[in-house]
Formats: C-alpha cells, sequence, structure tokens
C-alpha cells in the first residue's frame, strides 16, 4: 500500500522560492530520509551486526567448558566399577588451556589406575602447545579473521552507502531537471497562446496576413506537444524519486503532487578539489575491502605455515584430595598428573601445500589490488574530466542562453515596428527556449557528476 507523502515532510519541507502554494523537498532531506528507511540503507546496517555476530561466533571459542562423566557397571550383586568425573575447561588467548577435574572411583574390579581417595581427588593444572599451535591455532586465527570482517563490514556498509546515494543523488536532480523542463515549457505554451490570441485578433482586424495565424497556430501545437512529452518526464521522474522513499515501518511513500525539488540554480555545489580526490583513492572502500582480505589470507598463511612445526603438548595437574585448607605449599609436593605428546609427519607434503597455495592466494590477491586501484585511479580522472568539461559547458551556454534572450528581444521590438516577421520572432524564441532546456540539462549534468566523481574517489555524502 502507498502513502500520500505530504504530512510526513511537513517538518522538513521549506515554502516554494517562487511563493507558489507548494512545497520544496530540499536535497539534504531527501538524503536523510533515504539512509533512514530505504530497505538497502537498513540491509547496511545489518552488516555491522553481521560482524558484530561473526566476532561473537569466534569468541565462542575460547568459552569455558563444563564436563561430567559417569561409568558404572554393577553385575549379580557385585560393584565391578563406579567412576564419575567432572571437569572445567578454560581456553586463553595466549594458547595455555586450564582446566581442574574431580574424581570419585570405587569398584571391586576398578583399575589401580583410577584408585582415588575415598573422599575423591582433586586435579587442577594446564596444558600447552610449544610446537604447533604454539604462536597460532585454530581458536585464535578464527577470532582474528572475524574481527577483520567486523572491520570490512563497516567499509562494505559505506560502499552500500555510497552507491545508494549515488543512484539517490541521480534521482532527485533529474527530478529537478523534469520539473525545470516543465516549467519552461509551460510558460512557452502560455506565451505561444498569448501571442496565436494577438494575431487572431490583427487578422481579424486585418493589420496582418492569414498566414501569420498558421505559423503562430503551428508553432502552439508543437510547444503543446513538447509539455505533453515533459509532463510524461515528469511524472515518470516522480515516480522514480518515490522508489527511494520508505515509511518507518517499511511501507512504501508517493510524493505528492504539491512537493517539488530544489531548483537547479538554488544549490551552488561545493568547489571541487581533484588532488584531494586523487589521494583519497588509496584508501578507496574496494581498496579497503581488498585489503581485509589480504589480512585474513596472512592469518591463514601463518596457520598453516605452524603446520610444518611438530606437535609438542605439555600437560600437568597437581592432585590434591581436598580443596580445603590448600596452600601454595601443596604445588611442590610430589601428587601430580604429568604428560607430553610428540608426533609429526616425515615429509610434510600436506603442510607445504597448503601453505604455497595460501601464498599464490595472496599473490593473486595483490596482482588484483593493483589493477584495481588502477581503474580506479582512471575512472576518477574520467569523472574529474568530465565535471570540467560540464563546468565549461554550464559557463558557456549560460552566456550563450543570454545572448539568445537579448536577440530575442531585439526581434521582438523590430516586428513591433513592423521591420521583421513572425517567423524570425518564432526562430529566435525557439532558440532560446532550447538553449534553457539544454543549459538545464547541463546543470543537471553537473550536479551529479559532483557526486560522481566523489564517489569515484570511494568518499560519502
Amino acid at each position: 500500500m502507498k502513502y500520500i507523502l505530504t504530512a510526513i515532510f511537513s517538518v522538513f519541507l521549506i515554502s516554494h522560492s517562487q511563493g507558489q502554494d507548494s512545497d520544496t523537498l530540499r536535497l539534504e532531506v531527501f538524503l536523510e530520509w533515504v539512509e533512514s528507511y530505504h530497505p538497502l540503507a537498513r540491509q547496511a546496517e545489518l552488516q555491522l551486526e553481521m560482524g558484530e555476530r561473526q566476532v561473537q561466533t569466534a569468541r565462542g571459542g575460547f568459552d569455558p567448558l563444563i564436563y561430567g562423566n559417569l561409568d558404572k557397571k554393577d553385575y549379580k550383586e557385585t560393584l565391578y566399577y563406579d567412576k564419575r568425573e567432572a571437569g572445567l575447561t578454560i581456553p586463553t588467548w595466549a594458547g595455555v588451556e586450564l582446566n581442574g577435574t574431580f574424581e570419585q572411583n570405587s569398584g571391586q574390579y576398578l583399575n589401580p589406575e583410577n584408585k582415588v581417595p575415598t573422599g575423591g581427588l582433586f586435579a587442577a593444572g594446564a596444558s600447552v602447545n610449544v610446537g604447533q599451535g604454539l604462536i597460532l591455532d585454530e581458536r585464535r586465527a578464527a577470532l582474528r579473521q572475524a574481527q577483520i570482517y567486523q572491520e570490512a563490514s563497516q567499509v562494505e556498509r559505506q560502499k552500500m552507502l555510497n552507491e545508494l546515494y549515488l543512484k539517490g543523488f541521480e534521482a532527485y536532480w533529474n527530478w529537478s531537471l523534469a520539473a525545470a523542463n516543465l516549467q519552461a515549457l509551460e510558460e512557452a505554451v502560455n506565451l505561444t497562446k498569448i501571442r496565436y490570441d494577438g494575431i487572431v485578433t490583427s487578422f481579424e482586424q486585418g493589420d496582418v496576413a492569414a498566414i501569420d495565424t498558421v505559423e503562430a497556430f503551428s508553432q502552439l501545437l508543437n510547444r503543446q506537444y513538447k509539455l505533453e512529452s515533459a509532463k510524461n518526464s515528469y511524472f515518470a521522474s516522480v515516480q522514480y524519486v518515490s522508489s527511494f522513499l520508505w515509511g518507518e515501518e517499511g511501507e512504501p511513500m508517493l510524493l505528492d503532487s504539491l512537493i517539488y525539488p530544489s531548483s537547479l540554480v538554488e544549490i551552488v555545489p561545493d568547489e571541487v578539489n581533484p588532488q584531494e580526490l586523487r589521494s583519497a583513492v588509496s584508501v578507496h572502500p574496494e581498496l579497503q575491502l581488498v585489503d581485509y582480505d589480504l589480512a585474513g589470507l596472512e592469518i591463514e598463511r601463518k596457520l598453516k605455515g605452524q603446520s610444518i612445526l611438530p606437535v609438542v603438548k605439555l600437560k600437568y595437574n597437581f592432585l590434591v584430595e581436598s580443596m580445603d585448607g590448600f596452600s601454595e605449599s601443596q604445588f611442590f609436593e610430589n601428587n601430580y598428573k604429568f604428560g607430553i605428546s610428540v608426533y609429526t609427519p616425515l615429509l610434510w607434503r600436506k603442510a607445504r601445500g597448503s601453505v604455497g597455495m595460501t601464498k599464490a592466494k595472496i599473490d593473486v590477491k595483490r596482482n588484483s589490488r593493483s589493477l584495481k586501484e588502477l581503474q580506479l585511479m582512471t575512472k576518477l580522472e574520467t569523472e574529474i574530466n568530465n565535471l570540467n568539461t560540464l563546468d565549461k559547458q554550464v559557463d558557456l551556454y549560460a552566456t550563450t542562453l543570454d545572448n539568445l534572450e537579448r536577440l530575442l528581444a531585439g526581434e521582438i521590438r523590430k516586428f513591433q515596428m513592423g521591420e521583421s516577421s513572425l517567423f524570425l520572432v518564432n526562430a529566435r524564441e525557439v532558440s532560446v527556449f532550447d538553449s534553457r532546456l539544454t543549459l538545464n540539462e547541463l546543470l543537471a549534468k553537473y550536479k551529479i557528476a559532483i557526486a560522481k566523481t566523489r564517489v569515484a574517489a570511494g568518499l560519502g555524502f
């Protein structure tokens, strides 16, 4: 369901500059509304949430683990064994795994190594990898990559918003262009209608020839035809602009017919500094995303490099019957469990192949980054050149239009004195209105070109 966008925008709108019974939707208000409620803007915000969830998932690898085991055998009224164990394992960022257990075992056929005091036996200690996994392991690598993904999600959000703003920017100024052309053609039709009525009256009084009425009527029909095309273009532009406007509940909205855009000549864009834009390309969002990919691959390379080392895992737990009255001196008593595990492949082909594959991925990504940076620089230079060209064209056409208006005014005076013809007046007038439409188009292109240049440099709005 679509809603009429009048009351909602009432607090943001200003009176139309020409004092008409209408309101103006300013560009900054339009972009603010797009950022707040457009589905793609909300989707961009979800990128941040996804990054946070990724880090939360990776941090789960360091969550403490509590466990318990019960293993009991009772056969023909004989308790063979009753083994009970509960424990807690705490992984740490340093790669050391802290653990504590409590055992309480009994039974006639209990394995001697499982015999503990009647009240049970506490064990507390740690295990650590001093070979493979000492510097980096799967758990720590996953967290670092998740943190990189979280940072990349912020850049991805900015990239999505830049693309959305650019589309909204184009839609807004094309809407303004359609409104300006419609207004110009409405003035042209009204002016031609007044002239046609005057020529008809003059013909009826015998002051002009009949052919002049044909000339005036043909000009009127031609401008009415162009006006209908302008109305159609304006309607299409309104529909497209409306597609960027959504309500707080996610419902599509439709602009009211009394809401107009800012004038093409009302807002003077900020000056563009080409050197600043060229410097900004080095931190373009697309390049930052590649850099984050490289950072993730570098962590993968380090992790794969660890697999070349032998696995050497040390475990130590001190044993105590009761935690009551526990003191540091019990660390030095001869009650402990100690273990060491060592193993390694002989040829390391799997490890060396994985490291080589990751290095190849890094080289490919670096080459693609260099190519991407060159493409972005080329695109920026194209946009800067296009902007400079449009700037010059606007100045030239503004001067041209001023001169054509002077020629039209002179031709009208000559016609009033009987020294010119209606044909020449119409020809001058056609040139003026055509140039005015062209200037409108150039102004819209110039404003859009500024936005394109900023986006090409990776800057937002």
